[in-house]
């Protein structure tokens, strides 16, 4: 089982939270640091200065590389293995990764171009070519380093550690949930809309926690992840968000705090739990969200 397998490691289990606290520390600083800052008018500053391309990379490199650092962590350090770390199968699940990508990727393409056909005046063809294909190329590259950072810092790393030291399912669910939501304070999409966006942030990390609690692994968070921070990047772009890059589209409309934020929480995300859960043959919900960690 995901959360049990750990137990079989010998590490200090203080070594679970090393990583995860410097990197909550850092952001919180970062986040101090840059009170009563324009973060949207840094990032254009930025990208006055690097270009589109050059301020994606700053801004997505650190994350990207952390990957690098976790996964380190966890292995030399902490002596667990890297499989054990992104699932309890005897081997990554690679087509529930690439199946996960596929869903939300079309889901994601289908949305926006409905909401392009149906309020063309909020978006301006933005796609350049040659531009493009060098965004593509650095985000296919970065992008799932990013996201994969956040699901093995997060739905690997910490939860695993809290599971060891609580005995719980529910602690590190709602705890991991809540602090990776608290991770995109900072962006710029909050100062434009408010907090009432993290219900988006804390919904999603809530739905990716279950979505690994459920299939004993990160293979379908990770696909999720992924497919939602680049094929939305490629799509769409706006002067407002964190990533602001050469994408197909640019929605020139006034962002708002409304349905958009509360559909995917409330509709979608429960929806792909149903799907997901028929595909493969999820049971014992409540025991495996809410139980103790010795339980099966």
């Amino acid at each position: 089982m995901y959360l049990e397998q750990v137990k079989k490691f010998t590490a200090n289990p203080i070594l679970y939270f090393v990583f995860p606290v410097a990197f909550i520390a850092l952001m919180v600083m970062n986040y101090v640091a840059s009170e009563g800052v324009d973060t949207n008018e840094l990032i254009q500053q930025i990208i006055k200065t690097f270009g589109v391309n050059g301020a994606f990379i700053m801004l997505i490199a650190p994350l990207s590389i952390g990957l690098l650092g976790v996964l380190f962590w966890v292995k030399f350090i902490q002596g667990q293995t890297i499989r054990s770390l992104t699932t309890s199968r005897s081997k990554v699940d690679w087509k529930r990764i690439f199946f996960s990508f596929f869903i939300w990727g079309s889901i994601t393409t289908i949305m926006t171009l409905l909401a392009y056909y149906t309020n063309p005046e909020s978006f301006v063809w933005n796609f350049k070519p040659e531009k493009f294909m060098v965004f593509l190329i650095l985000a296919i590259i970065l992008v799932p380093m990013q996201t994969s950072f956040e699901e093995y810092l997060f739905r690997g790393n910490m939860m695993q550690g809290m599971a060891l030291v609580t005995k719980s399912r529910l602690i590190p669910l709602l705890v991991t949930s809540i602090l990776f939501g608290l991770m995109h304070i900072a962006n710029p999409e909050v100062g434009k809309v408010g907090y009432i966006i993290m219900v988006y942030y804390i919904g999603t990390g809530l739905f990716l926690g279950i979505l690994t609690i459920m299939d004993e692994g990160l293979e379908l968070a990770l696909g999720f992840h992924a497919a939602n921070n680049l094929v939305g990047a490629l799509l769409v772009t706006a002067d407002w968000t964190a990533f602001q890059t050469h994408s197909v589209f640019k929605d020139i409309s006034e962002p708002s705090a409304g349905f958009e934020i509360i559909f995917p929480v409330l509709i979608i995300f429960p929806l792909l739990l149903f799907l997901f859960s028929k595909v493969y043959k999820w049971k014992n919900w409540k025991e495996k969200l809410t139980g103790n960690l010795d339980n099966k």
